[in-house]
């Protein structure tokens, strides 16, 4: 019974949160940035086996407030998982289900603007999940998108696509633990501050301005290997 109620006060306290009006200039938003680790990029039959988030508030990052949780899937990960994430079978086979890690980033990210690297991924494994809790995952920023507008801007040119790893390089940041969720949460929040705070130097940004990169752009570009 206390499992159930500390599942519904979770949900509860992310649907009465709400999130920033897209006006609300981007450094007084608060965000998190949010990385999966997957077993594959289909979500009709690939599963979620970690997530990690970290928040990011007035331009700085909320590290004391970081999650990692690992998640039992339903079959085994595959060996190109595997090998790309290093999450065997027998690291995930006492790992709390997917339900725990779900509730236990709904608290991280209440009232909070979600970031994703290549969006369309995540969304497509994260919005199912809320839905069957009956609450709507929030418009997000992208940091591919944000990069390839930036890099626009810069170079006068969009590249087609833009890896995490390649965008990390580009701003002078070190990466952190690839393909570990929280590894790649934390590098997909350094870029977005970067990124948010160099459009910024040119025009002023807000929440809306940098969740429409995607749009701006006609598409951020397709997802390129596991996640």
């Amino acid at each position: 019974m206390r499992l159930r109620a500390r599942r519904h006060g979770a949900a509860a306290h992310f649907q009465r949160a709400g999130e920033p009006t897209p006006d609300t200039p981007w450094r007084q938003a608060p965000w998190c940035a949010i990385d999966l680790e997957l077993t594959g990029l289909d979500a009709r039959s690939d599963e979620i086996i970690a997530i990690g988030a970290v928040p990011v508030s007035d331009g700085r990052l909320i590290l004391g407030e970081a999650m990692y949780a690992l998640a039992r899937p339903e079959r085994p990960p595959g060996t190109p998982a595997v090998l790309i994430h290093k999450l065997r079978s027998a690291d995930l086979a006492n790992a709390p289900p997917l339900s725990d890690a779900i509730e236990r980033l709904l608290a991280v990210l209440a009232g909070r603007i979600p970031v994703f690297h290549t969006a369309s991924v995540e969304r497509s494994f994260l919005g199912p999940e809320l839905r069957r809790r009956r609450l709507r995952l929030p418009r997000d920023a992208d940091t591919e998108a944000l990069g390839r507008a930036w890099l626009r801007g810069r170079d006068g040119v969009a590249p087609s696509g833009l890896s995490l790893a390649r965008l990390a390089a580009v701003l002078g940041q070190p990466g952190a633990d690839p393909h570990h969720a929280l590894g790649d949460a934390l590098t997909t929040a350094q870029a977005f501050i970067a990124l948010a705070s160099h459009l910024d130097a040119v025009q002023p940004q807000t929440v809306g301005s940098l969740q429409q990169a995607e749009s701006m752009l006609g598409g951020a570009g397709g997802p390129h290997g596991l996640r």
